[in-house]
Order: C-alpha cells, then sequence, then structure tokens
C-alpha cells in the first residue's frame, strides 16, 4: 500500500540558490501528497530534471552559474523535459521580468514573498492541467518521438537557440549574449550550430528573418517597411535587398504575386 501511495505523488523541484527559500518551500510542499526534490541553481535543476523527470518545476530566476531563464530554455528545448510546467518564483516584480519568464515557456510566475495558500493552489492547478494534457491521445498522424536521440546536448543547445531567435528577430543580442542565454559561450555555439546545422548563426538568423518575412507578406496586410522592422531591418531597403537576393523578387513584387492567384 506504501509503495502505491509513493507511486501517486506528484514529484515537485525546487531550483533555488537560497537554503532558506528551499528549507521554507520543502516544508510547505511536505504537508501535501508530493514528492520533493532540490538543486541549488539552473544548470543542476536542469540535469536534475533530466534524470528524474519532476511533475512540475519551481524555478528562482537569479541563481549563480546559470540562472532560471537560461534553465528554462533548455528545458523548452529538450523533449524530455519540455512539457513540464515551470513556475517561476522572483523576487523580482517588473512586468519584464513576468513577460520574458512566461515567453520562454514558463506556465507561471510568482512573486516572493507569496501567500503559501496561492501557491499551492497554483502548484494544484499546473498539475492539474498538465494530466490533462497528458491524458489526450496523441493526433492520428504524430510520429512517435525518439526522445534519446532528440535529447543530445547540442542539439538540445541549438533547438534554444533558434527558439530565442526566432522569438526575438526584431531585437536581437549578439552572440555572446546569446550564447550566455542558453547557458554556453560564443566560441562553443558557434562550433557546435555549424556541426548540427551546417551553418553560423548569423546565416540561420538571415533566413529565418527571410522566412518571416515571407509568412508576413503572404498572410497579412502589414507594410513592408513594419515587415521590415518587425524581423530585425533597420529599413524596408535593407529587407527588399536581402529578400531579393534569397527570393528572386522584392517584397512587393512577391505580395503582388501571391495576391494574383
Amino acid at each position: 500500500m506504501q509503495t502505491t501511495l509513493e507511486g501517486n505523488r506528484s514529484k515537485i523541484l525546487i531550483v533555488d540558490d537560497s537554503a532558506f527559500e528551499q528549507r521554507m518551500l520543502a516544508d510547505l510542499l511536505s504537508e501535501m501528497p508530493y514528492k520533493v526534490s532540490v538543486a541549488f541553481n539552473g544548470l543542476q535543476g536542469y540535469q536534475l530534471a533530466l534524470a528524474n523527470r519532476p511533475d512540475l518545476i519551481l524555478l528562482d530566476v537569479r541563481m549563480p552559474n546559470m540562472d532560471g531563464y537560461t534553465a528554462c530554455r533548455l528545458l523548452k528545448a529538450n523533449p524530455v523535459t519540455q512539457d513540464i510546467p515551470v513556475i517561476f518564483l522572483s523576487g523580482a516584480d517588473a512586468d519584464d521580468d513576468r513577460i520574458l519568464g512566461l515567453s520562454i515557456g514558463g506556465v507561471d510566475f510568482v512573486s516572493k514573498p507569496f501567500s503559501p495558500g496561492e501557491l499551492t493552489a497554483r502548484i494544484q492547478v499546473h498539475l492539474n492541467l498538465a494530466r490533462r494534457q497528458h491524458a489526450q491521445p496523441p493526433p492520428a498522424s504524430a510520429e512517435p518521438a525518439e526522445p534519446e536521440a532528440e535529447s543530445d546536448p547540442d542539439a538540445v543547445l541549438v533547438n534554444a537557440v533558434k527558439r530565442l531567435i526566432a522569438d526575438n528577430l526584431a531585437a536581437l543580442p549578439g552572440l555572446a549574449e546569446i550564447a550566455r542565454s542558453v547557458g554556453t559561450y560564443r566560441e562553443k555555439l558557434s562550433q557546435v550550430f555549424r556541426e548540427q546545422t551546417g551553418m553560423t548563426v548569423f546565416g540561420f538568423i538571415r533566413e529565418e528573418r527571410i522566412r518571416r518575412g515571407e509568412e508576413l507578406l503572404k498572410d497579412t496586410d502589414i507594410d513592408v517597411q513594419d515587415i521590415a522592422l518587425l524581423i530585425g531591418f533597420n529599413n524596408a531597403g535593407n529587407f527588399a535587398t536581402a529578400f531579393r537576393e534569397r527570393m528572386g523578387v522584392t517584397p512587393t513584387a512577391y505580395r503582388q504575386a501571391i495576391q494574383k492567384k
């Protein structure tokens, strides 16, 4: 009977560099039907998530070695951990922090100090949502996943970078900052990205900007100038030059040809 109860307990991973915060959260959750584990930084948390497959992660934002945002990017880029709900816990309450946390894959953002009752209620809500999602049968056309192959560390790193680029085309940071945002350094990222994709990071950025521009030209009525700014070009002229080099026609001509079909 004890084994059955243990098996039914949801696994919660606490990732926080403060021993005090860890103890407070562990004491709070130990009174509920949860099995709790802890990590002291984002990298350790990511590694424990891979090993233990928790049902939910409580993730602090500001931590040494690897912060919560970086850990979340890696978690969401790895097919083994991408479906685990992540609730950010942070002493920062700025809108930008909340928006960033949610945009990179967090399901919730709770500010410290928090109400124990509110936090446990949010945890239960997201556990229930995750259970319902997992209970739904996959689409008939879905191909079986190959998690062992897809969770190769280099592939995860590249997937995280691709998502970061796609989400920030209008205002991408430099290569060194992109590398830091996924827990690595510039030289390592350049090498791994070329090995995995056959192109440089900047080459991928150019391709992604043209691809996204093509989508916006085809599916929206947004002005060419505004599309250029949305995908990271300084002006419509630069966008037109890059688009023509890649597609053989200007953005305006491309849109006109689509509309005639």
